[in-house]
């Protein structure tokens, strides 16, 4: 599990497509310090497991579902990425809750000067759109963002001059595309609220004593 905050931007040394997948290898410093084989490293909020550590950087397998859902099939050598290493107790949660697990796509409609901030509208499915919310928070390439505005099919955040500098998004230009993760919390209170998740959460609570 990740929170969202990018720690830093590494790049792709070099990329292998197998039968099996795609294997990588990423230059990072920040997010390998303490790091061992078998860590968790979300690229781009794809959530990696580390397979190896070499000289400043580490290797990483991405499984076919992974390749097909996300943005990695079109990384190549020396394209900047987002890291940020998993959770610890001790972290502090500034974003929000991200597991790593990326739903699709959305690709960059607009980029405006909004004052010293930048605001960048992106255009999403509509499966995915559904969970988007004013002022809820969403994973743009693994960074934990606020939506600043909403409407079917595409929406908005806003950057800051230090988040602009910090993380790859700041680069981005219409056309580009984005690994997208919504708030996982839209997605439970959404299958709990329907009609066969409350036949079964009823059941639940009269079995143990809280209905009749």
């Amino acid at each position: 599990m990740f929170t969202g905050l990018i720690q830093e931007t590494g790049t792709v040394r070099s990329i292998l497509r197998e039968n099996g997948g795609f294997r990588l290898e990423i230059a990072a410093s920040v997010v390998t310090k303490g790091a061992a084989v078998g860590d968790s490293i979300a690229v781009n909020g794809i959530c990696l497991t580390v397979t190896a550590l070499v000289d400043g950087g580490f290797r990483a397998d991405a499984m076919n579902e992974t390749v097909r859902i996300g943005t990695l099939k079109d990384w190549r050598a020396g394209d900047t990425v987002n890291l940020e290493k998993s959770l610890t107790l001790q972290s502090p949660l500034g974003g929000h809750l991200v597991l790593g697990d990326v739903e699709a796509t959305a690709s960059v409609l607009s980029v405006e000067a909004d004052g010293f901030a930048k605001r960048i509208t992106f255009s999403v499915p509509a499966a995915v759109s559904r969970y988007i919310v004013k002022k809820g928070r969403i994973a743009v390439d693994g960074a934990s963002l606020t939506v600043c505005d909403e409407a079917p099919g595409r929406f908005s955040v806003s950057l800051i001059p230090h988040t602009l500098k910090s993380i790859r998004l700041g680069s981005q230009k219409p056309g580009d595309t984005v690994n997208i993760e919504t708030d996982i919390l839209a997605k439970y209170a959404e299958k709990l609220l329907k009609p066969d998740a409350n036949d079964v959460t009823e059941s639940f609570l009269i079995e143990n004593g809280f209905g009749s």
